[in-house]
């Protein structure tokens, strides 16, 4: 007997991930460049290309992580960063009426969050946060085993917050490195893995700044746990230390002492996830009341 298939979509600036997911396992993958130049209705029809190889009648569902402003409820996504020509796409429409099957959309921070949630560390937790450490920092919320996504997606925004001279994305992602050190966290890591004492010093430095970023966070949400994602969470063993300093000033230790903060362990977690918010979304429909027999 076939489980349910559901298809994790990752739409990213240079290039779109594709997955069908069982049982929380990628069992067919597609990759393929994002035409960044091309006009709207070329883009979306290229996509739609390379659902058809792997749309079938046991798909259950089609989820999608955006970056930019998703309208969730309507299935709209506004100004997508590197694809100049999706200012306005009503990408659940246009999937919906091409397959015939439920379309899910959320921003690719929540797509990351979900996946932990449902399929990794995270699933013993009804409240927990996801962060993506990368070239930025975005954040996922989950509250309630559901996702938070607030106006257009917009919940989770914790990287535009004033900080220091910047802001906490300034000095939380991999900017911190390339704006405050001129070189990338990458070469860092490869020298905190060699004893380089000067790397683990940048990195006990970063650690300090994502831990007052953690303490708004606790602030605001108080999540019983926090993943990392991203490329700078690879990184967690070396700046672990500067974070859990820093947290030793948030004021209600009861609270930190409680926290689990841990990088994710889940490969390609954001296919997984815009598929596992399928799963999500149509295991907490109301089920339909019925009327008993006369």
């Amino acid at each position: 007997m076939h489980t349910t298939k559901y298809i994790g979509i990752d739409i990213g600036g240079t290039k779109i991930q594709v997955g069908v997911v069982q049982d929380g396992v990628i069992v067919q993958e597609l990759r393929f460049e994002t035409s960044t130049t091309a006009s709207k209705e070329q883009i979306l029809a290229e996509l739609a290309s390379h659902l058809e190889t792997v749309v079938d009648a046991e798909v259950a569902g089609i989820g999608i992580g955006a970056p930019g402003l998703v309208d969730e409820e309507n299935g709209i996504v506004y100004k997508v960063q590197n694809i100049p020509s999706w200012q306005e796409v009503h990408l659940k429409q246009y999937l919906t009426r091409h397959f015939d099957k439920p379309v899910y959309l959320t921003n690719d921070a929540n797509a990351f969050a979900v996946g932990e949630k449902m399929y990794g560390q995270g699933q013993p937790f009804a409240n927990l946060v996801g962060l993506a450490l990368g070239t930025g920092f975005g954040a996922g919320i989950i509250i309630n085993h559901d996702v938070y996504s607030g106006v257009l997606s917009s919940a989770g925004e914790f990287g535009c917050i004033p900080y220091r001279d910047k802001t906490l994305e300034d000095y939380c992602s991999g900017k911190f490195f390339t704006q405050q050190t001129g070189r990338p966290g990458a070469e860092w890591h490869a020298l905190a893995a060699q004893g380089n004492a000067e790397a683990l010093n940048v990195l006990t430095e970063y650690g300090r700044h994502l831990g007052n970023a953690i303490k708004i966070i606790l602030f605001a949400m108080a999540p019983q746990a926090i993943f990392l994602g991203g490329s700078v969470s690879k990184c967690f063993n070396y700046f672990r230390g500067g974070l859990y300093e820093s947290l030793q000033e948030f004021p209600f230790q009861i609270v930190t002492e409680q926290l689990v903060i841990a990088p994710s362990a889940i490969e390609n977690v954001a296919v997984l996830g815009a598929a596992a918010l399928c799963k999500m979304k149509q295991e907490l429909l109301p089920t339909p009341l019925t009327m008993p027999s006369l």
